[in-house]
């Protein structure tokens, strides 16, 4: 009997990390894949954000959540695919669906935008979604860090991109950054940047002149869906 009471106790300290009002919302407000801050969170919860971190921070401790700096601001996600499994099995249960993301970012710079000297938006993230279904991109060593298999070295060098030349750059190659906007990865380093870099000599992408927007062209548009094998209508 010791032994399933010892490992009934880590489950119990989930379990209350999950009931409490005020976290669960926060829970169930990540389910949909999307990142958000403590300033957002505390929101949802209905709480002051003094005690969002007190509350995240405990969502931390038991493996519940993840944050993610960007810049001055930090992301809040969940975990992995097994707290997702958990909450939804529990959303089964309690028959009440999770609410959806709405985002209030300008149409133009939600579509596609410049973040650095890459590519953000709705636009990369569905890239960068799609080179990792391909198995174009597969994770690397360190956090978020990306490796390019041989399929996806074939892949990026079709599109025009020196990997070689991406290689030599003194920074990350390839790594997932997290979109402010979707609050979704998009992908980011050398060769992130070497991909905005052809989309734009190809005139697929250009720059809009008054801000950091970039506007996908008619043929963007085609060569994108065709070479990436998205459906016709995953580009906005």
């Amino acid at each position: 009997m010791k032994s399933d009471a010892a490992g009934a106790s880590p489950v119990s300290h989930i379990a209350a990390a999950i009931a409490e009002p005020a976290r669960t919302r926060m829970l169930y407000c990540l389910m949909d894949g999307h990142a958000r801050t403590s300033t957002e969170l505390a929101a949802v919860a209905e709480v002051s954000p003094s005690t969002a971190s007190v509350h995240l921070k405990r969502l931390q401790e038991q493996r519940l959540v993840r944050v993610t700096p960007q810049g001055r601001y930090h992301y809040y996600s969940l975990q992995g695919p097994s707290v997702a499994a958990a909450l939804e099995a529990l959303t089964v249960l309690a028959g009440t669906p999770p609410a959806r993301f709405e985002p209030n970012t300008p149409p133009r710079l939600r579509a596609a935008r410049t973040c650095y000297d890459h590519m953000a938006g709705a636009v990369a993230v569905t890239l960068h979604a799609r080179c990792l279904e391909q198995s174009w991109l597969t994770a690397g060593p360190g956090q978020d860090d990306y490796e390019i298999t041989a399929a996806g070295m074939r892949f990026f060098t079709a599109l025009g991109i020196d990997l070689d030349a991406a290689r030599d750059q003194r920074r990350r190659f390839a790594c997932a950054c997290l979109d402010w906007s979707e609050r979704k990865p998009h992908l980011a380093g050398a060769l992130g940047a070497a991909l905005l870099k052809v989309l734009l000599k190809k005139r697929w992408l250009t720059r809009d002149l008054d801000s950091r927007a970039l506007r996908l062209s008619m043929s963007g548009r085609r060569e994108l869906i065709a070479r990436f094998g998205l459906a016709s209508g995953a580009l906005p």
